[in-house]
């Protein structure tokens, strides 16, 4: 391969169409980061990239660096697809509007937190491990949980989670008499809550 081609392997999270017959997908790979590529002629029928394309498919690239230059054209500048190779789906996800909805939920946080140009092996094996999860929910009422569990996961991995292990205040234990405080971002027990007076 040469210095402009290379592999990663990524799960779609958002594609728009471009041109006639082309799409730009903004992928979360584990040896990139966030990188967006242009799959040409992937809205053809038929097309060897089309299905592959889709939201929440995880596939081993093969790459093309785009050339840059103030006078290229948006397309160019992007990365290209050369080849796709389907390794996961979630046909499942797909069964309800709750099962969509909470995946895509995901999907937008990973988004914000991912990074381009940058190795981010921890947050797509979260990403994946909580898609699996609510592909698997037997009902819609058991994804929401499952949805609350995941983002709460993806934003630990920023260092946004709220405290849940210890009292906010204290650091001690928490047992009986335990409340949640939006206002200072986790768990408190009784006596902090009296003496601190924080809105519960």
């Amino acid at each position: 391969m040469s210095g402009r081609t290379y592999r990663v392997t990524g799960i779609n999270l958002k594609g728009i169409p471009l041109g006639e017959a082309d799409r730009i997908v903004t992928i979360l790979t584990r040896e990139q980061g966030l990188i967006r590529a242009v799959a040409k002629g992937s809205r053809k029928q038929p097309s060897k990239l089309g299905g592959r394309m889709e939201p929440f498919v995880i596939n081993d690239l093969l790459m093309v660096r785009g050339r840059w230059s103030a006078q290229a054209e948006t397309s160019q500048r992007l990365q290209r697809i050369v080849q796709a190779e389907t390794l996961q789906t979630f046909p499942r996800l797909s069964r309800s509007l709750a099962h969509l909805t909470a995946a895509q939920y995901l999907a937008e946080v990973a988004l914000l937190l991912a990074l381009p140009d940058q190795a981010q092996e921890e947050l797509f094996v979260v990403l994946v491990e909580h898609l699996e999860r609510i592909e698997r929910a037997a009902s819609e009422q058991a994804v929401l949980p499952l949805l609350t569990h995941g983002l709460y996961h993806l934003l630990a991995l920023a260092g946004f989670a709220p405290q849940v292990q210890a009292c906010y205040f204290c650091q001690g234990e928490l047992v009986d008499g335990v409340f949640f405080s939006p206002q200072w971002g986790g768990l408190i027990c009784d006596p902090c809550r009296v003496a601190q007076r924080p809105s519960p």
